[in-house]
């Protein structure tokens, strides 16, 4: 009696362990169908939506530097388009990723920084070479402006930066002078900024004694804000939220399998970012208010450019 009784217990014993793997084997295949139409939905938005081709840049030769985790430049522009009006690239960032020294750097252009226009000729502000040619012309004007190779670019349409600053659940910032934009008071000190807050943190320049090197300054923070928010947005119902903003407002040369790469060979480096403004001398061309870089400043920018993760 005593052996049929242990039989049966075993026999019960192992039916409970037959539900518990079914249970636990469907919960993972639910999990990796959720994941899968995440992945599909990350992809489909990054490859179809977002991908925009630049000639200027050699993406096989990028691809290299990847693979070897060479340091990386990539052209952020805000821009600033309005209905019928192509716009113009307020914000000009290069920012250079260095994976094996875990750092990150950024450096503003300002807008109003006079340079000729790479493939059209005229002298004028290095912004409105978006304006006369698109994102294929900034990338070029920058190239040629500090003799940098740029690797990826990435242009944001700052209307979208509210609506992406919520998908990531808001954005910190510390503010160095406290002021009013608009009907919102930022005092100094750490902030928790939410979309709208942010669009009129970074907009903010007619008040600022420091006029554009002091928006820039705030749009890296911002910037920044956005990159460390979503590297540990461990919330995955965010993901479509963020993929849906970036969609509408965003635009770039990567690929989701580059994405994918620098997530894994380049996430380090934002560990330790470091921020510069170009600086030159305030003049007036033909009625137009210019910034004459000087040539000792745009040879210092490129130096640090290319020489970032080399000392």
């Amino acid at each position: 009696m005593r052996r049929k009784e242990l039989k049966k217990k075993k026999r019960r014993k192992r039916k409970r362990w037959k539900v518990v793997l079914f249970v636990l084997a469907f919960i993972l295949l639910i999990g990796g169908v959720y994941l899968y139409t995440i992945f599909h939905e990350v992809r489909s938005t990054v490859n179809q939506d977002l991908h925009e081709e630049v000639t200027s840049i050699d993406t096989d030769e990028t691809k290299e530097k990847v693979d070897k985790k060479e340091p990386l430049n990539i052209l952020l522009l805000g821009v600033d388009e309005r209905e019928n009006d192509v716009g113009r690239s307020d914000t000009m960032i290069v920012m250079t990723l260095d994976p094996n020294n875990d750092q990150m750097q950024m450096v503003s252009i300002p807008r109003d920084t006079k340079t000729e226009i790479a493939g059209d000729g005229r002298v004028t502000r290095i912004n409105h070479s978006y304006a006369y040619g698109g994102s294929d012309m900034a990338v070029n004007t920058v190239e040629n402006f500090l003799d940098i190779e740029l690797d990826y670019y990435m242009r944001v349409n700052m209307e979208g930066l509210s609506q992406l600053v919520d998908a990531v659940d808001g954005v910190t910032i510390n503010n160095d002078r406290a002021f009013t934009s608009g009907k919102f008071e930022f005092p100094e000190g750490e902030l928790e900024l939410d979309g709208r807050e942010a669009l009129a943190f970074v907009r903010m320049r007619k008040n600022d004694p420091n006029g554009d090197l002091g928006r820039n300054e705030r749009q890296r923070q911002v910037i920044q804000g956005i990159i460390n928010k979503g590297a540990r947005l461990d919330a995955v119902n965010k993901v479509g939220d963020v993929m849906d903003v970036l969609g509408n407002n965003v635009s770039t040369n990567m690929q989701f399998a580059d994405m994918r790469r620098l997530a894994t060979n380049y996430s380090s480096a934002r560990k330790n970012s470091s921020t510069y403004q170009m600086e030159g001398q305030n003049i007036r061309e033909n009625g137009m208010f210019l910034i004459d870089m000087p040539e000792e400043e745009i040879q210092k920018t490129h130096d640090m450019i290319v020489n970032f993760g080399s000392n």
